[in-house]
């Protein structure tokens, strides 16, 4: 087995976290519940305040030492009784109500800030965010600068708020909530919460890696779930078409995980080996496409889904090429072929024969997949300066831009039912057009199959082998995807979907 699920010594109850108590004195305890299929903390607090020199709440922390990044998703339940009762993520130099802490805040009327209090005893301080009423909070430590970005459900996240603040290297991080009311209880619900350890600045890409998660999104409610973890690099999932099984690649294997007992069993390719994370599904079900790079560049082979010997597409010295989208009937795959150090789509009979090149532009043109009607091929491109998503007839012709923004957008793939597509957006000041490298700041969005307003479904650390493969659900409800962190949490095994 690939990797075992993680045992844990903590309550299941707090989940990831490690303890919870009331901050200062309350007149009305606080609690937390843990929902173990949803992934969810329902928490529960009272208190006056978290101002001036000391703070009366409810916590739910675990202790933490280096750089980190925190993430959630939280709403209270309920109207509510005071305007300034206060959610969010926390950061603390101790327990004491008079503690030195940063904390990520959104009130009761919306307004949200970077709150944070310098040394024990002092005067709380704010930077207030022009986003009101936010719901994806983010908090992140790098040295002793503290970083808050938050966004409404479904945008990008707005400008960022900053403090540059000493609490030590070793600190408490965790969910809070205060009623700001001493005789009020007020309750929140806090989805997708994430502590991520991220790459250290003198990790080497391509040799060294973080651990890897392997997620379950549910494209309704943008709730995710953890499903296995692993401190090796998991990537790229694929769901087959039983709705209960992906196949993900990891260290040049391929594996079949099990969505009902939450196993991996290792997939047999054959003489292919040192697979990568471009491999897909034919529509049927019944054959994957991989590519297989061992001791050369990648080439394109097909292989039962079953597992047996693989059988050579491409052709051995034209160059790399990574098998990105069967057709419909089966008949062809798309892939992105290096030829003469130029990288276009080019299509190839899916027993092997001829190519046909498909795109000519300068630049990088990749992640060819086929809509489900089989008219049309979805790729990226970086021919307009950023890399964005574009279409084109199944013959290559009237080629179109249907992502113009400022980002650079990566991997579209389309749903089952040929109405939505998703793709992975990196930041433009963190990752170059034309570049998807691991362990970034990224976002999954999705848009109209034909064109139309994005928005973000996912908000994570990830990027290569996040999502370079077709992970719909046969359902068209649901996408699998990997994020990373060098910190692994417990997963408890949980029912199918």
């Amino acid at each position: 087995m690939l990797a075992l699920f993680m045992q844990t010594a903590f309550s299941q109850s707090k989940g990831i976290f490690e303890g919870q108590n009331d901050i200062g004195i309350v007149k009305h305890k606080g609690a937390v519940t843990y929902d173990k299929q949803l992934q969810q903390y329902h928490i529960s607090g009272s208190g006056t305040n978290i101002w001036a020199t000391h703070d009366e709440f409810h916590y739910v922390w675990r202790k933490i030492k280096g750089d980190f990044i925190l993430r959630t998703n939280a709403a209270f339940i309920g109207k509510g009784v005071e305007d300034h009762r206060k959610l969010g993520f926390m950061v603390r130099k101790s327990l004491d109500s008079a503690s030195a802490h940063v904390s990520a805040a959104v009130h009761g009327d919306g307004l949200t800030s970077l709150q944070y209090r310098t040394e024990s005893g002092a005067e709380t301080q704010e930077h207030k965010s022009p986003i009101t009423g936010a719901d994806v909070i983010q908090l992140e430590r790098k040295g002793n600068t503290y970083t808050m970005s938050v966004a409404r459900k479904g945008d990008v996240f707005g400008p960022e708020e900053k403090v540059d603040l000493d609490l030590g290297d070793e600190v408490y991080v965790g969910l809070f909530v205060c009623s700001h009311n001493p005789d009020v209880t007020e309750t929140a619900v806090f989805s997708n919460v994430r502590v991520v350890k991220p790459a250290p600045a003198d990790l080497t890409p391509y040799k060294q890696y973080l651990g890897s998660s392997i997620e379950i999104l549910n494209m309704l409610t943008q709730n995710t779930r953890v499903v296995y973890q692993s401190p090796k690099s998991l990537q790229a999932p694929n769901w087959m078409h039983n709705g209960n099984t992906l196949i993900y690649n990891s260290e040049g294997s391929l594996y079949k995980f099990d969505l009902t007992t939450n196993t991996p069993t290792l997939l047999n390719t054959g003489d292919a080996k040192n697979n990568n994370n471009d491999h897909v599904l034919s529509f049927d079900g019944k054959m994957l496409a991989i590519s297989s790079g061992d001791g050369g560049p990648s080439i394109g082979y097909t292989v039962p889904v079953t597992g047996g010997n693989a059988q050579r597409v491409t052709q051995t010295g034209k160059g790399a090429s990574y098998m990105h989208g069967w057709s419909p009937d089966g008949k062809y795959l798309v892939f992105c072929g290096d030829r003469g150090g130029e990288y276009d789509v080019y299509r190839i009979p899916s027993t092997g024969g001829p190519e046909v090149r498909l795109t000519d532009a300068k630049g990088l043109d990749d992640g060819p997949e086929y809509s489900p009607d089989g008219k049309y091929i979805y790729f990226n491109s970086v021919r307009s300066g950023l890399m964005q998503v574009w279409r084109m007839d199944a013959d290559g012709s009237n080629q179109t831009q249907i992502t113009n923004d400022d980002y650079n957008n990566w991997f579209p793939h389309v749903s089952p039912d040929g109405k939505w597509i998703v793709y992975i957006t990196f930041l433009k000041n963190e990752v170059a057009p034309g570049d998807h490298p691991f362990y970034k700041h990224v976002y999954i969005r999705v848009m109209p199959a034909g064109g139309g307003p994005s928005k973000v479904v996912a908000y994570l650390y990830g990027g290569q082998g996040t999502i370079n493969t077709p992970s719909w659900c046969p359902d068209s409800e649901h996408i699998a995807f990997v994020s990373n962190s060098d910190l692994l949490f417990p997963v408890f095994p949980i029912a199918k979907k």
